[in-house]
């Protein structure tokens, strides 16, 4: 498709939602009317769209000449949640699933020290398989049995429990490539962060639905990290440390209390889908510190 002009068109790259949308513009289309010609790609209303060129905003009054976008440019589109259309709006995450604390005779028996009895065959299948699921077990702290499958693991969800502590010893699961800690009601000193960053093939981290209100300047140490999901926890900013992750594509943090966002945000070069709340974010020179 194309924006009419009476210069020079040129084709650029949108990056959106994991898909690379190819367009061609006249250098003199100013960034609203590009928007516009966005709207039906992508289903994103243009006061929704926020589009990004070399860690730029780029201002909607502009030209693509006065942006210094060029042909063969690669421009980034972050949106808006709820300010989809046609296919629909983006759904919020859902919600957590309540946690049952009823306290019957059948679960004192099988309840001990931190909610499950692990008999050794469940720990040895976790060990073969690499994958540890703990989700909705009442758990109030991550068993003993996990940090005996060391590097053996690569997958360990604790979701929707009630545990309030992750320890350094985290670190000992050093091949670990998805990390699930949705649902728990963790505030910042829950997550011992310099344990997570001994994690460096870890590639989702997950950690919705808490109290979380700040991220720590350790989260930039977190290399391999593809997809951060940070959603509904209580965040008013992002640490600059953000624009360390190079491998980032998917970056979740609607519902939180964010209206701005480090520039340094463009330097997350694989960023393919961005998620905010409705208001559209202000990219801004610093982070959280």
């Amino acid at each position: 498709m194309e924006v009419e002009g009476q210069n020079t068109a040129i084709n650029i790259t949108v990056k959106f939602s994991g898909r690379s949308i190819p367009i061609s513009v006249s250098l003199d289309s100013k960034i609203k009317d590009v928007k516009s010609l966005l709207q039906p790609l992508t289903n994103v209303l243009p006061r929704g769209q926020k589009l990004i060129f070399k860690g730029k905003l780029l201002v909607d009054g502009m030209t693509l000449r006065e942006s210094e976008v060029t042909n063969g440019a690669k421009v980034m589109l972050m949106a808006s949640q709820g300010l989809h259309q046609g296919d629909g709006p983006i759904l919020k995450d859902a919600k957590t699933r309540p946690i049952s604390r009823a306290n019957t005779s059948s679960n004192k028996t099988v309840n001990e020290k931190i909610g499950v009895l692990f008999d050794k065959n469940r720990v040895e299948r976790w060990k073969v398989t690499g994958v540890i699921g703990l989700a909705g077990c009442n758990l109030k702290a991550i068993p003993e049995e996990v940090w005996t499958c060391g590097p053996s693991t690569r997958v360990l969800d604790i979701s929707n429990n009630v545990i309030l502590d992750v320890p350094a010893q985290i670190g000992c699961l050093s091949s670990m490539q998805k990390f699930l800690l949705n649902g728990n009601g963790m505030s910042d000193e829950c997550i011992k962060w310099k344990g997570l960053t001994s994690l460096k093939h870890l590639t989702v981290l997950s950690v919705s639905h808490n109290k979380l209100s700040t991220l720590p300047s350790e989260l930039g140490a977190l290399c391999s990290l593809r997809q951060l999901h940070v959603s509904n926890n209580k965040l008013s900013s992002l640490p600059m440390e953000i624009g360390l992750l190079t491998q980032l594509e998917v970056l979740k943090v609607n519902n939180n209390r964010i209206s701005n966002v480090p520039m340094c945000i463009g330097d997350c070069s694989s960023l393919a889908e961005v998620i905010f709340s409705v208001s559209p974010p202000i990219l801004c020179g610093g982070g959280s510190t």
